[in-house]
């Protein structure tokens, strides 16, 4: 069985605990007057075309009970879609639809549903059933990602999303999250899915892990993450990069999906972005904050902030290979 290094290695590395973030990070970067672009989907969504940002086509929304009747009509031309809550956290409430089979729609798990079932998870998107603090919310229909064919194998039926912490400007980590058949096709950590540390300058496979086990290879499809290397990843850091000036945000976590047509596009930002993407890079955060605070002090320029930042963080082929050895 593959063990995680000991949590006194871990302290030495520097890893941020969540009073820290609270305190020293949303607390001090993240003005809560600021939050509302990066809690509110839609509101991301706006905010990202005003600034030529590629998003996933919005269909359509939702936003009162007595709309959901109707929905049969606004999904009626679509074959395949996803439905999410536009305040939404954590992965909550996201339905995703790869196809049709008769007057059924097909999950990405396989399983089939009726028109009858999808209005009930809309509605209970409005009631605020996902939302954050169950506010009433809105329902965003959106495009299904046509995601990148180099990255099919590392997800299992659902799109693999990377995770991108961005401070002052400065991306400082990042994570590829990776569906199984255990998240019901969706990235996310806490159902299941597999997160998979990303080296900030090569854009390479760093280690992965699932449920807070350290793991060498997907568990439904059985390729290893080692040759994992992101494609256009100049591009990812690019866009992650500029989400910070657009949410006026400086502590963040932008989420980037690679579809196979558009490339880069922005899935959507996190105020508050969660603290395992230490684990999966098997590296801390508090030692990169550092460094990326002088980064940020010496220049305000975002191509100079990425490339100062892909030459600090990055790792060699040598030390990730030792990493490799030390965790396998």
């Amino acid at each position: 069985m593959i063990k995680l290094i000991s949590p006194f290695k871990l302290r030495k590395l520097g890893i941020l605990g969540m009073n820290r973030r609270n305190i020293g990070l949303i607390g001090s970067y993240n003005q809560r007057s600021n939050y509302s672009i990066a809690d509110n989907k839609l509101a991301t969504k706006s905010a990202a075309i005003s600034r030529g940002i590629p998003v996933p086509e919005l269909y359509g929304t939702v936003e009162h009970q007595f709309q959901v009747r109707s929905v049969g009509e606004q999904i009626r031309a679509l074959t395949s879609f996803v439905i999410k809550p536009a305040q939404g956290s954590g992965g909550k409430g996201i339905l995703v639809i790869t196809g049709r089979d008769g007057d059924r729609f097909v999950k990405s798990s396989g399983a089939l549903i009726s028109i009858r079932a999808v209005k009930r998870h809309i509605s209970n998107i409005l009631a605020g059933l996902h939302s954050l603090g169950g506010r009433n919310d809105v329902a965003m229909i959106e495009t299904l990602i046509d995601f990148d064919p180099g990255l099919k194998d590392y997800s299992f039926e659902g799109v693999p999303d990377i995770r991108i912490i961005v401070f002052r400007g400065v991306p400082v980590m990042a994570m590829m999250r990776c569906a199984t058949k255990a998240s019901d096709g969706k990235a996310n950590l806490h159902q299941g899915a597999v997160g998979v540390g990303i080296d900030i300058g090569s854009g390479q496979a760093v280690a992965a892990v699932q449920q807070s086990a350290l793991i060498a290879q997907h568990p439904d499809t059985g390729i290893g993450f080692d040759a994992l290397e992101v494609p256009s990843w100049s591009q990812v850091l690019n866009l992650a990069a500029g989400c910070a000036n657009m949410a006026r945000l400086g502590y963040l976590g932008a989420d980037i999906v690679l579809d196979r047509l558009r490339g880069p596009m922005l899935l959507e930002l996190n105020a508050r972005p969660g603290l395992a993407i230490q684990v999966a890079n098997q590296a801390g955060l508090r030692h990169r904050l550092a460094q990326a605070d002088k980064i940020a002090d010496s220049t305000d320029n975002q191509e100079q902030k990425i490339s100062l930042a892909r030459k600090q963080f990055t790792q060699s082929k040598q030390a990730r290979a030792q990493l490799a050895l030390d965790i396998y």
